[in-house]
């Protein structure tokens, strides 16, 4: 009896975060899962030291981590300075989808995926609409790109740090591996949406070019970039992402000019509260799969690995979303002799998988949701006509990519 009500919370809880809510219910992702690992750990007479066992302190930590660095760059003016160069150096409609599309993509690598899409959607939109040109495209190169860019590092995506930390894999590794198949999946977001946007792209120059001076806070901003690149220059030579990453942070929050609650107060703490319950929720699911049938007997997982462990996490990566997606997949993986390559597969599909809709990842939702508010409507009919060709060749791109290396 107790399996089944097990298995129907966590339905309903994977359903409501797949979703993003209840209807009539004001429950967002973060409480859903809040509320769901709360039941599960009532009904199964959990500890909490037993329920917090499950929680990866390593990943939540870098996440938070990540979180104080990226709001120290942005309230410093980094991304102020990136955006202005951007509009600078475009003369073009095409010329613009590149810059975007490439600056994004690399920005994303570095600073999560959600944080470039916050930064550059509504400078998108209000450079786009002065120049009298259709934003949607721009729009949707913005979301699919930074996506893609975010494979390339264990710090670009939430789903690559969780494998970053349970695999074990050093950040250079991982780079090395993965930043040049982003590029050149870049460059067919590029080709894509340049085809099928064809009388948006065409060679005629911006009647105007718009350039702003960009406000930064010159003492942050120099101690922001520094640190920036310790932190970084440590990555590469191999030391503890975590630790390295909450060290940097800690380093920014020592500081005589930002008041520590200006920081804190931006920090997404539902983000926190919905990784950490969503390890009680998925280590659940995956104790009762494990009860149920032994992972490493699945004739499917044990031939033609690469493809038919992308074919599993891009289609649950669409259902239940990335994060969810790697953390069911991540026992099936540990359980296969060298896993490495396996990893950066999981890494790859979920992560390029969420550009098939545009409720495929988080980043396109906050697009979505920005441009929808400034008057711009993105519709999913219209979001999927490049979704879907991009997804398909990037994922295809990137298996012929893994099998070869």
């Amino acid at each position: 009896m107790i399996e089944y009500l097990n298995l129907i919370i966590i339905f309903l809880s994977l359903f409501g975060i797949a979703i993003g809510s209840f209807p009539k219910f004001r429950m967002n992702r973060a409480t859903i899962s809040l509320v769901g690992a709360s039941v599960l750990i009532v009904l199964n007479k959990m500890s909490l030291e037993k329920a917090v066992s499950y929680v990866d302190i390593d990943t939540i930590v870098l996440i938070f981590a990540m979180m104080v660095i990226n709001i120290n760059l942005r309230l410093a003016g980094f991304f102020n300075i990136i955006t202005n160069k951007v509009i600078a150096y475009s003369k073009t409609p095409k010329q613009l989808l590149i810059i975007l599309t490439f600056s994004s993509g690399i920005l994303s690598s570095l600073f999560l995926n959600d944080t470039i899409v916050i930064m550059f959607t509504p400078m998108i939109i209000e450079i786009v609409l002065q120049l009298r040109r259709n934003p949607i495209p721009y729009l949707i190169a913005l979301a699919t790109s930074a996506n893609i860019g975010s494979a390339a590092t264990i710090v670009g995506n939430p789903q690559n740090m969780i494998i970053g930390i349970q695999s074990g894999i050093a950040f250079s590794k991982f780079m090395f591996y993965m930043f040049p198949i982003s590029i050149i999946c870049l460059t067919l977001v590029v080709l894509v949406i340049s085809m099928i946007y064809r009388k948006e792209f065409r060679n005629d120059n911006f009647e105007q070019n718009i350039i702003s001076e960009p406000k930064i806070y010159k003492p942050l901003f120099i101690k922001s970039t520094v640190v920036l690149s310790i932190m970084l220059l440590a990555f590469l030579f191999g030391l503890p992402v975590s630790i390295t990453a909450l060290a940097a942070s800690a380093t920014l929050l020592i500081t005589r000019r930002i008041k520590p609650e200006r920081v804190f107060l931006e920090i997404d703490f539902s983000l926190l509260i919905f990784f950490a319950c969503l390890f009680i929720i998925s280590h659940q699911t995956n104790h009762l799969l494990s009860s149920a049938v032994k992972i490493s007997d699945l004739e499917f997982f044990s031939q033609n690995r690469i493809i038919n462990i992308s074919l599993v996490s891009s289609i649950l990566s669409n259902l239940i979303s990335n994060v969810p997606a790697v953390l069911m997949m991540s026992p099936i993986i540990k359980e296969i002799a060298n896993p490495e390559k396996l990893w950066l597969t999981l890494s790859l599909s979920s992560t390029f998988a969420g550009n098939l809709t545009l409720l495929g990842s988080v980043a396109n939702l906050i697009v979505v949701e920005m441009a929808r508010k400034r008057g711009v409507n993105i519709k999913f009919s219209e979001y999927l006509k490049s979704g879907i060709v991009i997804t398909l060749f990037s994922l295809i791109l990137g298996v012929i990519w893994l099998m070869s290396i």
